[in-house]
């Protein structure tokens, strides 16, 4: 019913870089649904792990989290949320039906504090015995061993039986959790976003949308797209050159000094950035188990 959610940032790797492991758990039972580590956590990384999570669970009733900015928005330090006023995340997860919950206290949040202890005291010794030293290579062994693992010996048996996550029928998944916006197209057919001039091609149900207010998604791979209403109007790449089905590849990969580039999230986002409120801080690495 319950999902946890929260970062811990550490030098997960053994060197001088310092990295944000991003965790879903689930509160009835402390299993690990998705563990990676990423540069920051943020709203695109967030959104990336509860669309995972989602895709291969299901929907779950409500999500546990700080009050950082990407969650909530707070009008003033250290007060209580905005319930009426969501984030990115807050939208995205209100449109598939997933309450949020706001922490207010360390204490409210001892079982991820706990976790995230045995995660330190743990994560960066497995590393450091298989000579893992980079991002990429840590998050496959986390995805294709260690989460496994990790439940094995720390998931602890639910006090009733079943489960509460129900089959998600929203199939556009890519835009629930995608960054939206709202713009008005230019007299020519366009709509300007970061200095980017996306142009609308003609579609065969109305000359032109000049004047007329669509959303603009900003995608976690850092492609954009355009949607009036129901329909689709355009889709670009992070450089804002259009592009057709089929080509995602070319959309998402962008040559950088004779070399192609896979664009993981979106170099550039609209959110101004915010200081983080109530992250946990780091553990020493002799926490318990």
């Amino acid at each position: 019913m319950l999902l946890h959610i929260d970062g811990s940032r550490h030098r997960w790797l053994g060197d001088e870089r310092w990295h944000d492991l991003i965790v879903i758990l689930d509160d009835a039972t402390s299993e690990i649904y998705y563990a990676q580590l990423v540069q920051e956590e943020s709203t695109q990384t967030v959104m990336a792990a509860l669309r995972e999570v989602i895709e291969h669970q299901g929907l779950f009733c409500a999500l546990y989290s700080d009050r950082g900015s990407h969650f909530w928005l707070t009008p003033k330090a250290g007060e209580r949320v905005d319930h009426q006023r969501v984030t990115q995340v807050g939208r995205a997860l209100r449109e598939l039906g997933v309450r949020m919950i706001p922490a207010y206290s360390p204490q409210a949040r001892g079982r991820s504090e706990r976790n995230f202890g045995t995660w330190q005291g743990r994560l960066p010794q497995e590393l450091r015995l298989r000579a893992i030293t980079t991002v990429e290579a840590a998050n496959g062994f986390l995805r294709e061993e260690y989460i496994a693992a990790f439940n094995v010996r720390f998931r602890v048996k639910a006090a009733q039986a079943g489960s509460a996550f129900t089959a998600c029928r929203q199939r556009d998944l890519e835009r629930v959790f995608s960054l939206q916006f709202e713009r008005t197209v230019n007299r020519d057919n366009t709509v300007t976003f970061q200095n980017l001039s996306l142009q609308i091609q003609p579609i065969r149900w109305r000359a032109t949308l000049a004047g007329c207010t669509v959303t603009l998604h900003q995608h976690l791979d850092g492609t954009l797209s355009l949607r009036y209403g129901p329909h689709g109007v355009g889709r670009y790449n992070a450089e804002g050159r259009p592009w057709i089905d089929g080509d995602r590849q070319a959309a998402v990969d962008k040559p950088r000094g004779g070399k192609v580039v896979r664009q993981t999230f979106p170099s550039r986002l609209e959110i101004p950035p915010k200081a983080r409120d109530s992250h946990f801080p780091t553990a020493s690495t002799a926490a318990g188990d």
